[in-house]
C-alpha cells in the first residue's frame, strides 16, 4: 500500500474515533512509518492523542523517530511519569542528545523520575565533549569475559541482547574491563557449547576512543566498513559503541555544516522552515556584513585609479569578466582542497605539492582562457592589440593566483585549528576580486601608459 493511502486510512480511522483499531493498525507498522504518520497531523493534539494510544513497547522507538519539536512537545506534554518512562526505553545516545537540548529544570525532573540505571548512563555521556565520540556512543552493547564458554556467552546475550543497539558483534573483555577482542554472533552459533571464547575470538580489534572528534570517528567506519565500533577510554576499558545508523546522522549533519559554512552562513541545527525569519538574519548577516566591509576595499581600488579608467574607457567593460573568472577559479581550487581535507586525502604537509599541482593546472587553465579571449576581443571586441594583452595577460595572472590562493587558504586553517570550510567561495572571491583588479591597472598602466 502506498504511504499516503496508508495514511489516510489511519487518518480516518482517528478522525472517526476507532482508537482500538487504530492501535491494532499503528501495532503493525513499523515505527519510523508511524511516526511519520504522526508528523504528517496537522494538529498537535492529534499527534499526541495518537501517541498516547501506542503500545508502550512501541512508544519509545517512535519517539525517536521523531523530529526535535516534537519530541519537546511530547515529552512537555507527557506526565512526568510518563516522559520518565519514554526516556528510560530510548537508547542512552538518545535519551542523551534529547536532553541536551531541553531547559535544565526540564532535565532535572525528567531524570530524577527516571530509572537509576538511565540516570547513570545520561549523566555518563553528558560529560564527555560535543562532537566526540563519547558524547555519541551508546552504552547498551553486549560484552563477554574472555573465560566464557560459549554456552556461558550465550546466555548472557539472552540476558542483555534485548535491550543492546545490536547483538551482532560482542565485545570480549578481561576482568579489569580492557578490550581484548571482538566475537561476531555467527561464529558463537556454529562452535560447540565447551568451546572457550578466548580461543576463537578475534583479537585485533579496532577501537576509537572517547575524544576522537566525530568527522574522525565516520572517516574509521568509511574506512573499515563496519557496522559498529567499540569506544575506549585512556586505559583500553570498553566504554561504549558507535553504530553505522549513529554516523549516517552525523555524515549529514558535517555536510549540512559544511555547505552553510561555504556558502557563507553561521550553521544551524533547525529545519530551515523551522527556522524564524529573525534567526535566519542572525545566522547571514555577520559573513554579509564582513564580505561587504571587504568589498570595500575593491571599490577603493578602483576609484584610485579612476584618471587611468577614464582616459581608456573601454577598460572598465572587463572588470565583471576578469573579477568573476578568478572568482571561479578560486572556487574550483577552493572545493578540491576542502573535500580532500574533509577526506583525510591530503594534509598540510602536502601543501607544496597541492599548491605545485594548482599552479601547473592554472596556467594551463589560464593560458587556454587568454588566447579563447583574444581571438575574441581582436575580431569580434574589434578592441586595439595593446588592450587585447593587457587582459589576456591579467586573464592569465588571475587565474593563476586565485587557484594558489584558493588552494592554500583552507590548508592553513586546517593548520591552525579551523574548519577549512570557512576559507569558502565568498571570502575567496573577495581576495581575487582586489587582487585582479590591482594586476589588471598594473598591467594598464605599464602597456597603455595612462
Amino acid at each position: 500500500m502506498e504511504e499516503l493511502n496508508e495514511f489516510e486510512e489511519l487518518s480516518e480511522l482517528l478522525d472517526a474515533k476507532k482508537y482500538t483499531r487504530l492501535r491494532q493498525r499503528l501495532a503493525e507498522e513499523n515505527d519510523a512509518d508511524v511516526a511519520a504518520f504522526l508528523e504528517s497531523l496537522e494538529e498537535k493534539e492529534d499527534l499526541l492523542k495518537v501517541f498516547r494510544i501506542l503500545p508502550k513497547s512501541q512508544a519509545a522507538n517512535v519517539f525517536s523517530y521523531l523530529d526535535v519539536d516534537n519530541q519537546h512537545f511530547v515529552i512537555m506534554t507527557l506526565s512526568d511519569k510518563d516522559a520518565a518512562g519514554i526516556i528510560d526505553n530510548l537508547q542512552a545516545d538518545d535519551a542523551t542528545d534529547l536532553l541536551e537540548e531541553m531547559p535544565a529544570n526540564i532535565v532535572k525532573k525528567l531524570l530524577a523520575n527516571a530509572s537509576q540505571e538511565t540516570r547513570r548512563d545520561v549523566n555518563h555521556l553528558l560529560r564527555y565533549p560535543d562532537d566526540s565520540a563519547g558524547s555519541i556512543m551508546t552504552v547498551e552493547y553486549v560484552d563477554l569475559k574472555e573465560d566464557y564458554t560459549v554456552k556461558d556467552a550465550l546466555e548472557r546475550i539472552r540476558k542483555v541482547g534485548v535491550d543492546s543497539e545490536t547483538i551482532n558483534i560482542c565485545y570480549v573483555l578481561d576482568n579489569e574491563r580492557r578490550l581484548v577482542g571482538t566475537v561476531a554472533l555467527r561464529y558463537l552459533l556454529i562452535k560447540d557449547l565447551d568451546d572457550v571464547v578466548g580461543d576463537f575470538m578475534h583479537e585485533n580489534v579496532i577501537s576509537l576512543h572517547t575524544l576522537m572528534d566525530q568527522e574522525e570517528v565516520a572517516r574509521q567506519f568509511q574506512k573499515y566498513g563496519f557496522t559498529s565500533m567499540p569506544v575506549v577510554d585512556n586505559e583500553n576499558r570498553l566504554v561504549g559503541i558507535i553504530t553505522v545508523d549513529d554516523i549516517m546522522d552525523i555524515m549529514e549533519e558535517e555536510a549540512t555544516e559544511d555547505f552553510e559554512k561555504m556558502a557563507a552562513i553561521v550553521p544551524t541545527d533547525k529545519p530551515y522552515m523551522k527556522e524564524g525569519v529573525f534567526e535566519t538574519w542572525k545566522k547571514r548577516i555577520p559573513w554579509l556584513l564582513l564580505l561587504m566591509i571587504s568589498a570595500t576595499f575593491t571599490g577603493g581600488i578602483i576609484t584610485s585609479f579612476e584618471d587611468s579608467l577614464s582616459s581608456c574607457v573601454v577598460l572598465t567593460a572587463f572588470i565583471p569578466m576578469l573579477m568573476d573568472s578568478g572568482g571561479n577559479a578560486g572556487g574550483q581550487a577552493n572545493v578540491s582542497v576542502i573535500r580532500s581535507l574533509s577526506l583525510n586525502e591530503i594534509g598540510i604537509g602536502d601543501i607544496f605539492r597541492v599548491i605545485w599541482k594548482e599552479a601547473r593546472v592554472a596556467v594551463v587553465c589560464g593560458a587556454t582562457l587568454a588566447v579563447i579571449n583574444f581571438a575574441k576581443l581582436m575580431i569580434f571586441d574589434k578592441v586595439g592589440l595593446q588592450v587585447a594583452i593587457v587582459v589576456c595577460l591579467t586573464l592569465l595572472t588571475t587565474i593563476t593566483v586565485a587557484k594558489i590562493v584558493g588552494c592554500i587558504l583552507p590548508m592553513l586553517a586546517k593548520q591552525f585549528g579551523f574548519d577549512p570550510a570557512v576559507m569558502a567561495s565568498p571570502f575567496i572571491t573577495t581576495i581575487v576580486d582586489a587582487i585582479s583588479l590591482l594586476v589588471y591597472f598594473s598591467f594598464a598602466t605599464s602597456i597603455l601608459h595612462i
